[in-house]
């Protein structure tokens, strides 16, 4: 599995197979087209990075999924705290919450999770 870092339209173009999926590759070259302004080349070319980087697939014309919206982003935001917190979730948590007041729906949401994950060690 290569790179998965998006760029902008990377992301617009996947937001659209994500919706639309599984489609026919004539189809995808439609909406993209009408969403993106987009030539078929340009959606042939976005297609063939998304496959590279193991996201979707172009087999026989029908375009597939091979990693779901929310498997991507839960490894992007899994990555991001690698990346930037040194892996470190309180520390993420420390960093949001010292902007942005968290509400008590918030907060006990955040105590659920914790407690449906105490002991998955």
């Amino acid at each position: 599995m290569g790179d998965q870092k998006l760029t902008d339209a990377e992301l617009k173009f996947a937001e659209i197979i994500w919706a639309n999926a599984p489609l026919k590759s004539s189809e995808l070259v439609r909406l993209c087209e009408t969403a993106l302004k987009w030539k078929k080349s340009t959606t042939y070319t976005m297609l063939k990075r998304l496959d590279e980087k193991g996201i979707f697939r172009n087999e026989a014309g029908l375009v597939i999924v091979l990693i779901g919206k929310e498997d991507f982003f839960s490894e992007q935001s899994k990555r991001f705290v690698a990346e930037t917190f040194e892996g470190s979730l309180p520390r993420f948590v420390a960093a949001f919450t010292r902007t942005k007041k968290l509400s008590k729906t918030e907060i006990e949401e955040l105590y659920r999770l914790i407690e449906a994950h105490e002991g998955d060690s």
